[in-house]
């Protein structure tokens, strides 16, 4: 028998591409397939970012190596959006670029914790920090979400979690699987805990762009004196530039924490994709109008869901944000996994059980909204009024 690292044998498959088996059992009766099961944009890219895409593709200057920390056009523009976006100051400097969010996760988990420490994270959790931290032999201790207040983070329960060894607290906001998005004040709230603890707080704010418009900047935390020493956030440019094939994400911390994670990145990839980096550095400020009617075009997503939602007896719509909705089943007694297989092989419609997110979430499924249209989000009332377990 073959030997492996114990720490990923015991890991579970991939989740998404276990869900999409499921959808190739579907026999198409009830309509075309309606996919909720990943986070993808279900628009094109703008035709000026393919462009962008192909020329810098084409260039011969950027088929070497590049910068470890990123092409430095992509972190001057960069930092410029974040410096306006928060009303902070952020340079270059404060920015390394990643082949994606997933990336910038594990360089900075590795770049600030080792075996045997521990990091806090939210319960539901993103499944591939939970995986990344897993494989790591990093511990694992779960901050408890309440259906009843939103599935925002217990304060309480960080506060008593919050003890010497634990190196950080993981915190995805709009939140990944529920789609909760966290107040800035509970944010400093939590930042202000971690520092007292000397806690790192990582940030991921993969689906900042679609907050609510006029919502302002997500949290205050880089005007704060020394959030160098205290706050990592983490981005992805795959959503709002609908690029998830292109692999590119960011890092925005202090100078210490970036000269860590090119360590780190030095061994994983030495730089991210560079034909990416370049038409991304052009379209962050050329896109803004683009980006913005998305953003608007995903909340009348969003709506449309929550209209749906009221109309069924039995699912409930517990919380929705950005991307997500989490949404109770109505079989209580019955796994989320099983009824999220009989869902995609009897409906046809495909999403992810709330087991994959963490204990005592199998009563959940996520539906990843924004990969489907209008229309397609309407039709979701008679496909799931119409639904029933076999035998039950």
């Amino acid at each position: 028998m073959p030997r492996f690292n114990p720490l990923i044998a015991r890991l579970s498959p991939p989740p998404v591409p276990s869900v999409l088996a499921w959808a190739k059992a579907y026999d198409g009766s009830r309509g075309p397939l309606i996919d909720l099961s990943q986070a993808v944009p279900g628009y094109p890219p703008h035709p000026d970012m393919l462009k962008w895409l192909g020329e810098a593709a084409a260039a011969p200057a950027f088929t070497g190596y590049g910068m470890i920390e990123g092409e430095h056009v992509l972190r001057t523009a960069y930092a410029a959006h974040v410096s306006e976006l928060y009303n902070a100051s952020i340079n270059a400097k404060n920015i390394h670029v990643t082949s994606g969010c997933n990336q910038a996760f594990i360089s900075t988990v590795i770049a600030i914790a080792g075996a045997g420490d521990t990091v806090l994270m939210t319960n539901p959790f993103y499944f591939n920090q939970e995986t990344t931290l897993a494989m790591l032999g990093i511990g694992i201790e779960l901050v408890p979400c309440d259906a009843s207040d939103g599935f925002l983070p217990d304060v309480d329960a960080i506060a008593s979690s919050l003890k010497p060894g634990v190196r950080a607290l993981a915190l995805v906001t709009p939140n990944n699987p529920t789609g909760s998005v966290y107040p800035p004040a509970l944010l400093r709230r939590i930042y202000d805990l971690c520092r007292a603890n000397r806690t790192w707080l990582i940030l991921d704010e993969t689906y900042r762009d679609f907050l609510a418009e006029g919502s302002g900047a997500p949290h205050d935390l880089l005007t704060v004196e020394g959030w160098q020493d205290g706050v990592i956030c983490l981005y992805s440019f795959s959503k709002s530039f609908c690029i998830p094939g292109h692999r590119l994400g960011a890092i925005t911390a202090g100078l210490a924490v970036i000269k860590q994670v090119a360590k780190v990145m030095d061994n994983l990839q030495i730089c991210a994709p560079r034909s990416a980096q370049a038409a991304v550095a052009k379209a962050l400020p050329a896109l803004d109008d683009w980006r913005a009617d998305n953003r608007a075009e995903i909340a009348r997503r969003a709506e449309a869901l929550k209209q749906v939602m009221s109309k069924l007896k039995g699912w409930k719509l517990q919380a929705i944000g950005a991307y997500f909705a989490y949404i109770r089943h109505p079989y209580p007694d019955i796994s989320s996994e099983f009824v999220a297989e009989k869902l995609a092989k009897i409906a046809g419609v495909v999403c992810l059980p709330g087991d994959y997110f963490g204990e005592g979430q199998e009563g959940y499924l996520r539906f990843a909204f924004a990969n489907a249209d209008l229309p397609t989000i309407l039709k979701l009332e008679e496909r799931l009024s119409t639904f029933h377990l076999p035998g039950i």
